[in-house]
């Protein structure tokens, strides 16, 4: 079974993921900020994972803590379920059109931990979600769960639309990487990850 459940608890945030990467629709999140629950249910839906994903935290102080630590118990999540690697397609790319923008992300589950992300954005915030964030949720992400990340924003004008792309982007791109192999081999010349 692909699946976890990881919680950690901070002085700032409290929260507890339960994932299956292995799904059939099951998603419910809640993090205290609408824009964001709404990016990683497009993210867990275009990847075909399940996930309760349940963050409590210091949004009177600002979103950071919510959403980086959000990023940080998704890739401790994957780094506990491919702790060997063995039988996975490893890449991901995807392509994602949201009307006017368009992102792409490519990822290698390598064990090497990256992020290039190369996207702007017009406004400080959506809702209650601050753009910056983006950026840091998916470093938080890459860092824990040892994977190469490349997200790259092509165009786009309405930031809903760039951030949707992106999310849907990275989902898609994982949904690929994860997909098992007719054989349980790691996907390396070296024979390791």
């Amino acid at each position: 079974m692909r699946a976890a459940e990881i919680r950690r608890t901070t002085k700032e945030t409290d929260v507890l993921l339960n994932i299956d990467l292995d799904g059939d629709g099951n998603i419910d999140i809640d993090t205290g900020i609408g824009f964001f629950d709404h990016m990683l249910t497009a993210l867990f839906y275009y990847a075909g994972f399940n996930a309760k994903f349940i963050v409590k935290g210091d949004l009177d102080v600002d979103c950071h803590h919510t959403i980086e630590d959000a990023g940080i118990v998704l890739g401790k999540a994957f780094a506990q379920i491919f702790e060997d690697k063995s039988g996975i397609c490893r890449f991901g790319n995807s392509s994602i059109p949201m009307d006017e923008a368009l992102a792409h992300c490519s990822l290698d589950i390598s064990s090497r931990s990256y992020l290039v992300f190369n996207c702007e954005f017009a406004n400080q915030s959506i809702g209650l979600y601050d753009t910056c964030m983006t950026e840091e949720f998916f470093r938080a992400f890459a860092s824990n769960a040892g994977i190469t990340l490349h997200i790259n924003l092509l165009y786009g004008k309405n930031d809903h639309h760039k951030t949707e792309a992106i999310f849907k982007a990275v989902g898609s791109a994982l949904k690929t990487a994860v997909r098992l192999k007719d054989d349980d081999l790691i996907l390396s010349t070296k024979g390791v990850l």
